[in-house]
Parts: structure tokens; sequence; C-alpha cells
């Protein structure tokens, strides 16, 4: 599912991307409270889907987009403040 809407400075326009093990905590702490804790389902309840979903490798995607960033920016000779801001904004 595509969003199609701008990064216009919302709740979610800026990409929090961390190591995957604190990524996968967070959907583990969801997978156990059986509610989304983020995002526009936030407080809803998890079917059996979205809960396959978190313990799978597809939601590190922007973990790794991130991480690419970042490691761009530092070879570019970004600071290291300079290059996690870079890392986190979405889109090109």
């Amino acid at each position: 599912m595509a969003n199609n809407k701008p990064a216009t400075g919302g709740k979610y326009s800026e990409r929090k991307w961390m190591t995957p093990s604190k990524r996968a905590e967070g959907y583990a702490k969801e997978r156990k409270n059986r509610v989304h804790m983020r995002g526009p389902h936030e407080g809803e309840e998890l079917d059996d889907y979205n809960k396959g979903l978190r313990s799978g490798y597809l939601l590190c995607q922007s973990d790794h987009a991130g991480h690419f960033k970042y490691r761009q920016a530092i070879a570019e000779g970004k600071t290291k403040e300079e290059a996690a801001a870079i890392s986190r904004k979405k889109g090109k």
C-alpha cells in the first residue's frame, strides 16, 4: 500500500530508522499487546496478517535504506549529525 501523501511535517513525516534488533523489539511489543502502536492504525487491533508482518524481514527495509543513506553521507564527508538527518529524510 503506497502512501501518496507528501511528507509535510506531520507526526510520521520523518523516517525513524533504527537497528533491526531495536525495531524487532518494538514489533514484539505490538504483537504482545495485539494493538498497533504507531502509524495511521494506531490503537487498532492487529489482525493475523499484520502479526505475521511484524515477524518478517520486510519491516526492516526502511532501516536498510536509512543505513545506506547514512553511510553514503559519511563517505561524502558529512558529519555524523548531518548524515543522521539525511538518513531520516523520506524520499530522494
